[in-house]
């Protein structure tokens, strides 16, 4: 899939929480075509200890708007940065990288997104294109608590959501592997990303109900294109950079113990 190298234009940038911007950028130009799962890599500017660009999940693309959303978590002076731009500056990407979710042959309604985190990011563009394809699918979202749980309205315009927190502030109290729902429906197939121990969770659980699961892993991603090897998993296939050959992997590629 043909790269971009694109300066965008800030079109919004709002604060959903403390720790987490949504960035909205628009082109001049109509933008390329991206897939559920695809990220970019962003320039940051101004900011004199970020040297690398940081890799973004592709959070949502409105095609109506021209417009392509980055779901940010403030971690670092490089994501701070960002988090610092006004609407009408000029953000420079690339995109899109790496492969995508696989999407279902036929539109099924026994479809779960699993988002941990900010690793819910890549589920809102998934399961929009989901959606527009026929099928419903259920959302999974986990978080530490009620604050920490964002953009639930877009969810929910795509598929019924279900959540769970730490506390028990929102949904069911304790992690997404323990929610009733799972208990209910006879999932075909589960997505998920977010940190790696609840990715380890939802993959288990899956092997163990035999259920196809393909995750999308937050590796440390440098460079974008697989020169850098930052980024190698162990797979089945040998070592493969998470940037290149994924960031979306079937969990039967992957050699965690599980």
């Amino acid at each position: 899939m043909k790269k971009f190298i694109l300066d965008l234009t800030v079109t919004e940038n709002l604060r959903l929480h403390t720790n987490y911007v949504l960035l909205k950028l628009t082109s001049q130009t109509v933008l390329p075509e991206m897939l559920p799962g695809q990220f970019a890599e962003i320039r940051i500017d101004g900011s004199p200890t970020t040297f690398l660009r940081r890799p973004i999940s592709i959070n949502y693309v409105d095609r109506q708007r021209n417009e392509v959303w980055f779901l940010i978590q403030l971690v670092g002076d490089g994501t701070k940065r960002l988090a610092q731009v006004n609407r009408g500056e000029i953000i420079n990407v690339v995109l899109p990288l790496g492969n995508s979710f696989t999407m279902p042959e036929k539109p099924s309604d026994k479809l779960l997104l699993v988002g941990g985190g900010v690793g819910t990011a890549p589920m809102l563009y998934l399961g929009e294109q989901l959606a527009k394809n026929g099928s419903k699918p259920t959302f999974l979202l986990g978080a530490r608590s009620n604050k920490d749980l964002l953009q639930l309205e877009d969810f929910a315009a795509y598929g019924e959501v279900y959540t769970t927190t730490e506390d028990g502030s929102h949904g069911e109290k304790g992690y997404v592997t323990q929610h009733s729902i799972l208990n209910k429906i006879k999932f075909e197939q589960i997505y998920t990303c977010g940190p790696k121990p609840m990715m380890m969770a939802v993959a288990k659980y899956a092997k163990g109900n035999d259920i196809n699961c393909e995750v999308s892993l937050e590796n440390t991603m440098a460079c974008g294109i697989g020169a850098c090897l930052c980024c190698v998993e162990n797979t089945t296939e040998g070592h493969l950079c998470v940037c290149k050959e994924g960031p979306v992997f079937n969990i039967n590629k992957l050699l965690w113990q599980i």
